[in-house]
This record gives C-alpha cells, sequence and structure tokens, in this order.
C-alpha cells in the first residue's frame, strides 16, 4: 500500500484549484460537497466555472495562480490541462509545503483523489493507487446501488446520540446496541416516519439494552478452510466479525486473520510436530477463561474443526465449565487437494469410499488397516504425513500395495504458492524429501494429477 488512506478535516480551510477547464470543473465539483473554502485561479475559466462563482459555492481569482495565493491553504490541484502550467503549480506548492495532486500524474502528485460514494455522514473511498480508475469508478457504481440512501441520515441521528450511548459499557455491549441500530431498528423506524422518528427510536432502544443482563460468552469453533481467505464461508466470517477474541492455528493464513475485527485479540496458539507448541491444556483454559469472562471467542482451526483438529478435547473443556459451544465446519484439505489436482475424491467403478488418515498421533507413527488400505483402488487422504512418508509407504508395499500406485503430494493447497508433485508409492519418501516442503502438505494416495502443470519426477526404475 503505498498511499494510505485517510479523511481530511476540510472544514472551513482554504483548498486551491489551479485551472479553467474540465479538469479543474471535476474537481471543484467534488469538492464543493464539502465543507471547505475553495478557490479556482485560471485566467480562461469555462462558462460552468463561472456559474460556481456565480452561485457564491467557490471564489474565482481571473490569472494564474502565484506563490503568495498557497499561504494558508490545505490542498491544491494543479488541474491546468498544460503540462508546463502544472509542473509550474507543482513546483510552487512543494516549495510551499503544501500537499499537491497534479490531475492525471500519479507520479507527481502527493496525494490522489479516490472514487467517492457520498451518503453524509458516511462517505466511501474507492482507490486503486492510480493502477485502475475504471475499476474504481466500477466499484463505486456497485456500492452505490448497494448503499441505502436512508444510510446517511441514520449515521446523522446517531452521531448526536454517541455521548448517551457511552453510558452502556465499552466493547461488546455498545458494538451490539448499535449494530442493532443500524441493521433491524434504525431502518424500520426511517421506513415508517422517516428521520424524525430516529431519535425516538435510538432512546428505546438504548432503554432495552441498558436493562439488559450481563455478558455471556461463548465459544465457536471455525474451519478457516486450507488458506484461501475467500473459501471461507459467510458464516465464518460473520463469527470473525463478531469475535472479541481469536484462538488461531499456526496453519491459519493471515489473509482469513485480516478479516477479525482490528480490536480483537489475536491469540496463535500454533502446534509443529517436533518443536515447542502451546499445551493442550493452556488452549483449554484460555477458550474457557476469556468465554466465562463473557467474551465471544472463535477458535480458528485450519481445515475443518472436526478432522484431526482435536475438537472434541476443547468441546469436553466448554462443557465441563458450562461455556456454551458451536462449530462451523470449513473445506477440509482433502477437499482441497483433491480440486487442486482435478480429480474426484470417490470414483464409480474405482472406489466408493475414501480415508482419512493421519501419519501419526501422540503415540507416534499412528497405525491403520494396512491390508485394506494397500487394495487395488483405494484412495487415502494422508494428513501430517510428511515425516511418517516413509513408514507409510513400507507398512502399504509391505501389505500388497503395487510400487507404481500413483500417489500425489499438494503442498500449500488453495494458496498462491501452492505445489502439486506427481510419485508412486515407491518414490513417495524420496520425492518428499527432494522436494523440500515448507508448507502444509496433504498425501493422495491413489490419485494422479490431472493438471500438465504438476511437477513430474523423472522416469526411474522401481527396485523392490
Amino acid at each position: 500500500m503505498k498511499h494510505f488512506p485517510i479523511f481530511l478535516d476540510v472544514e472551513g480551510r482554504d483548498i486551491a484549484v489551479s485551472g479553467g477547464d474540465g479538469a479543474a470543473l471535476a474537481k471543484l465539483r467534488l469538492l464543493a460537497k464539502s465543507d471547505a473554502r475553495l478557490t479556482a485561479y485560471s485566467a480562461a475559466p469555462n462558462a460552468d466555472i463561472r456559474d460556481l462563482a456565480a452561485s457564491g459555492k467557490i471564489a474565482l481569482v481571473p490569472r494564474a495562480i502565484e506563490a503568495a495565493d498557497l499561504a494558508g491553504k490545505v490542498l491544491v490541484y494543479a488541474a491546468n490541462e498544460d503540462a508546463c502550467a502544472d509542473r509550474r503549480v507543482v513546483t510552487l506548492a512543494r516549495k510551499a509545503g503544501v500537499l499537491v495532486n497534479h490531475v492525471d500524474s500519479l507520479e507527481t502528485s502527493d496525494f490522489i483523489t479516490p472514487a467517492i460514494v457520498d451518503r453524509d455522514p458516511v462517505v466511501v473511498a474507492v482507490g486503486t493507487e492510480g493502477a485502475a480508475p475504471v475499476l474504481a469508478r466500477a466499484i463505486k457504481a456497485e456500492l452505490e446501488e448497494s448503499l441505502p440512501p436512508a444510510l446517511g441520515p441514520l449515521a446523522k441521528v446517531a452521531r448526536g446520540f454517541r455521548q448517551l450511548a457511552k453510558a452502556l459499557p465499552f466493547g461488546r455491549r455498545r458494538r451490539i446496541f448499535w449494530s442493532d441500530y443500524y441493521s433491524r431498528v434504525g431502518p424500520r423506524a426511517f421506513d415508517k416516519g422517516g428521520e424524525a422518528a430516529l431519535a425516538g427510536a435510538l432512546e428505546q432502544l438504548l432503554a432495552e439494552h441498558m436493562n439488559a443482563g450481563p455478558d455471556i460468552g461463548s465459544v465457536t469453533f471455525v474451519g478457516s478452510g486450507p488458506g484461501d481467505p475467500e473459501l471461507l464461508t459467510l458464516k465464518a466470517r460473520c463469527a470473525l466479525h463478531d469475535a472479541d477474541v481469536v484462538i488461531h492455528d499456526r496453519l491459519v493464513t493471515s489473509g482469513i486473520l485480516d478479516l477479525a475485527r482490528r480490536e480483537a485479540l489475536i491469540v496463535n496458539v500454533g502446534k509443529k510436530g517436533f518443536a515447542p507448541s502451546t499445551p493442550q491444556a493452556d488452549i483449554n483454559a484460555m477458550l474457557v477463561r476469556h468465554a466465562s469472562e463473557g467474551r465471544q471467542v472463535v477458535r480458528l482451526k485450519s481445515g475443518d474443526a472436526t478432522v484431526f483438529g482435536r475438537l472434541d478435547e476443547e468441546i469436553d473443556a466448554c462443557a465441563a465449565a458450562g461455556v456454551s459451544c458451536s462449530v462451523i465446519p470449513g473445506i477440509t484439505a482433502a477437499s482441497a487437494a483433491a480440486a487442486g489436482i482435478g480429480r474426484s475424491l470417490t470414483r464409480r467403478g474405482r472406489n466408493s469410499s475414501v480415508r482419512l488418515i493421519t501419519g501419526h498421533d501422540v503415540e507416534g507413527y499412528a497405525e491403520h488397516d494396512w491390508r485394506a488400505l494397500a487394495r487395488p483402488g483405494e484412495v487415502i487422504a494422508i494428513y501430517m504425513g510428511k515425516r511418517s512418508a516413509r513408514f507409510i509407504q513400507g507398512r502399504l508395499m509391505m501389505h500388497g500395495a503395487a510400487p507404481d500406485t500413483p500417489v500425489t503430494i499438494i503442498e500449500s493447497a488453495t494458496r498462491a504458492d501452492q505445489r502439486v508433485i506427481a510419485s508412486e508409492l515407491a518414490y513417495l519418501s524420496e520425492d518428499i524429501a527432494e522436494a523440500d516442503l515448507a508448507g502444509p502438505a496433504l498425501v493422495l494416495y491413489g490419485l494422479a494429477p490431472r493438471e500438465a502443470e504438476a511437477i513430474l519426477r523423472p522416469q526411474r526404475e522401481i527396485v523392490l
């Protein structure tokens, strides 16, 4: 982000626009929606700019801008549509220490003006850092359609009520009050009685919230999916938006964590095999403590919370403490990995079931029904299989699995750095070692990638 978005207080402050034609007029019309004092400088202003001056919306100085004119100005627009004249304005502004916008010249501008959706006092600014102004206008058009005209009056009345709302405890209670007003009570009152009905609706709503009982905390277990934020469910997004505390696994991506409220407490309790990790007992205690103190807690797990996520242990801890909880499932890594190689986990005539297994458990390498898993046509999704690859490979071949059974390793499924490595059972451990996997990886036994861009191992003779 090269341009940091802010909202500048321009009430009663001076802004200068240098130029007298279309570019200057466009800026003046936009700036006229603010409470700034506007002055246009042009020796030959067009009729529309003269009309703005005649209406009293702007002051018009019928000459080129000079250095002395910049005293006290908060912003300057160079909009002469003449390269030499605009470079002169930029130089004058820089010497005066005033922020300048050179229209249609990103390189020589100190700031850019975004596309604006105006629902005064609600203002939405859309910027693309000058890279795609047409896209910014398209986004603005969509927002114009989706934001109701009533939004402005709702916010205007609420602004005068904010001091009274401070009678509610800071934090969740106050946030729920305003959420109720904007999403439910306010729009309903506006539809019935217009802006005049909003103050009474706010007073009644505040009384209801003041008489409400103490906050009751809860824990929501959320599956964050394999890593792509766009694969997060709508219900999961809502839970993140409402959370006071987010306790997350190591593999949850930053893009998903960015969806949480900025005020939320974010706690990383990630575990890593054969490395220092947060003890499960500490995680359980943390969930119970925050919820017992009235907070809404999201326990954010990678993939699907119900698959190899110690979900039962954490639910049991909440239940024992009398803390209410719920589960929002996510896309498990097996489904994401299969989609990434263009394959189905089940297929008529090939396999009528799929096994999700882990490479190791609390006692070490995990044992399974290897004879059943080694049968022709079986498909297995192997979680946490990087370190246990040689053990799994040996067990399967020992129980009759064909050495040339296709195996696919998917690293960082659905993420920008996803890698797909095609292998065979006989080379599974070797190929995993050579791949030097840094991200989370899942092994799909019995499936070869459909996509041609998979990283194929060189042809080698299978030695038994």
